[in-house]
């Protein structure tokens, strides 16, 4: 393995959390599974023991040799190592070539964690599921709920794609080098809401930045911070039965799409 990690890695070496994370995907049995950031690989170890076929997506080229040297191709781990970003990574193609919607694992670095989760929802067609690590305050946003603190874009823009939830807490002490912060793995089940509740997707995530766009203001003044005519933001906010001085993080998605389509309806005059 590479003598020290670069591109901030920070390899997990805590066998059980190992195991609960590779568990965490359930049956694999015949599937192809996706692992973003292998790393050293002790996932990819665990899943290859699991799944019919491993696709570790690694941008490190050391680690990407090093993992072909693990695992090598033609073995009975059936592993491939693509040494590329996974932003690139052509997600729909390894679908197609696999015949199914494949589950996706990994350790995602803390520095383009939003990116790869707006890759992931970019993808949304090609997937089923993820059991993903990220940094505990990136999950307390992903998974929070309308009303708290921790509850904004993120949370709103995962949650579009489907529900997202925590399943347990790792210390520093289980990686090497030990973070400065604490990891936590949460499911994200993909099952996007946009034909449920009637939205375009193009349109309606523009419209949730621009509610989010300074949370310390109201909705109606992000709105018309926005260049929508007061008067429309005040009949939609009463067509969608919303509270003139309510702020976007007290509303949940669907109250959210309630107040996109009666601005919908009322700019339409």
């Amino acid at each position: 393995m590479p003598s020290k990690p670069r591109l901030g890695q920070n390899f997990l070496n805590d066998t059980q959390a190992v195991e609960r994370i590779a568990a965490s995907l359930g049956d694999l049995t015949g599937r192809t599974v996706i692992e973003i950031g292998p790393g050293a690989g002790a996932i990819t170890g665990a899943l290859a023991a699991r799944a019919a076929h491993v696709i570790a997506v690694e941008l490190d080229p050391a680690l990407a040799a090093h993992l072909r040297t693990e695992f090598p191709p033609g073995g009975k781990a059936n592993v491939s190592v693509i040494q590329q970003d996974v932003l690139r990574f052509d997600f729909a193609a390894a679908s197609a070539v696999a015949g199914q919607q494949l589950p996706v694992v990994g350790n995602l670095p803390y520095y383009i964690t939003s990116q790869i989760l707006l890759k992931l929802a970019a993808s949304h067609a090609s997937l089923d599921r993820a059991i993903l690590m990220v940094q505990r305050e990136v999950a307390d946003r992903v998974t929070a709920k309308p009303g708290t603190r921790d509850y904004g874009l993120l949370s709103v823009t995962v949650q579009m794609y489907g529900p997202a939830e925590k399943l347990f807490t790792l210390p520093p002490e289980s990686f090497s080098p030990p973070p400065d912060v604490h990891s936590t793995v949460f499911r994200w089940r993909f099952a996007p809401r946009f034909e449920e509740l009637a939205l375009d997707e193009l349109r309606f995530l523009p419209f949730v930045r621009t509610v989010f766009a300074q949370k310390r203001k109201t909705l109606a003044n992000n709105l018309r911070a926005a260049q929508i005519p007061a008067a429309e933001v005040t009949a939609a906010l009463a067509r969608a039965e919303i509270d003139p001085q309510a702020r976007a993080e007290g509303l949940s998605v669907d109250t959210l799409a309630a107040l996109w389509h009666a601005l919908q309806s009322v700019s339409s005059k």
